[in-house]
């Protein structure tokens, strides 16, 4: 994902606020929602967690130093800054969970069922102060929008991808679905199930961007780098969510089937 956030920022020529808020975000560990993503996708929940608690824990290193390799050459990026950011953004919660699990379980059973609910209006939170900074751009955005109103239908939607907000869904949206793609792809390569694959895809396709939107605000000066970050709180739920939904109604065990009668074509094309 860093690859693709860097790849993506270079060849769609984004201006260095913009390539640095999307590495960034690129660079943040896989989301928890891509766990419940996983369980309505019928895919392999287990290894989905084991996936998120592993790049939650690197990602107090790795974050900081893939992001420095890879916007260093846009911004100054203080690695040590970022790595206790995310320490404390990431790992004191999961900390702080296991301790309240083991010390309080009974108050922690009373606060369990609002928690989610909680943790999707802090999101919510997150992404609209970054909105509400960046306002004067979304705005100037619009206004090129309403503006092209007259023009035929493709050079109105070139003028939308043209604006500065056009080009932040295209980025996020490119950037997910590569993650998506590749998760997918190279668990079939590596010859897993259909549940791996799927939990792969979407543990892969969904970042932490909550986490994203904490750093960008915290450690660097424009307001336009947590941009991409919010954005994709948006975007990367609802595609997400969506692949979700459409795997929900495919039966993994039916894709066994699908896999030994492609390795039969393969064995006859060899032939």
């Amino acid at each position: 994902m860093p690859a693709f956030g860097w790849i993506i920022s270079k060849s769609l020529g984004l201006p260095p606020v913009m390539s640095v808020g999307l590495i960034l975000l690129a660079c943040c560990p896989g989301g928890t929602a891509s766990n419940v993503v996983t369980l309505i996708a019928q895919g392999d929940v287990p290894l989905s967690v084991v996936m998120t608690v592993c790049t939650t824990l690197g990602a107090v290193v790795l974050t900081p130093l893939l992001t420095k390799i890879l916007a260093g050459a846009y911004v100054s990026v203080d690695a040590v800054k970022l790595s206790i950011s995310t320490l404390q953004v990431v790992v004191a919660p999961i900390l702080l969970g296991s301790s309240m699990q083991s010390i309080w379980p009974d108050a922690v059973k009373c606060i369990t069922p609002f928690a989610p609910l909680l943790a999707v209006l802090a999101s919510s939170l997150l992404a609209c102060s970054v909105f509400s900074e960046n306002v004067i751009h979304l705005k100037s955005s619009m206004v090129g929008a309403s503006l092209s109103s007259d023009l035929p239908l493709l050079s109105r939607v070139h003028t939308i991808l043209s604006s500065e907000l056009g080009i932040v869904i295209v980025s996020v949206l490119m950037l997910h679905f590569a993650g998506f793609f590749v998760g997918y792809l190279s668990a079939a390569i590596g010859g897993f199930a259909e549940p791996q694959r799927r939990a792969m895809s979407i543990e892969v396709g969904m970042q932490n961007s909550s986490l994203g939107v904490v750093l960008a605000t915290s450690h660097f000066s424009s307001p336009m780098i947590a941009f991409p970050p919010a954005m994709s709180a948006v975007i990367m739920n609802i595609m997400g969510s969506t692949l979700g939904f459409i795997w929900r109604y495919i039966d993994p065990s039916d894709s066994k089937k699908n896999v030994k009668l492609q390795d039969d074509c393969m064995v006859i094309t060899s032939c």
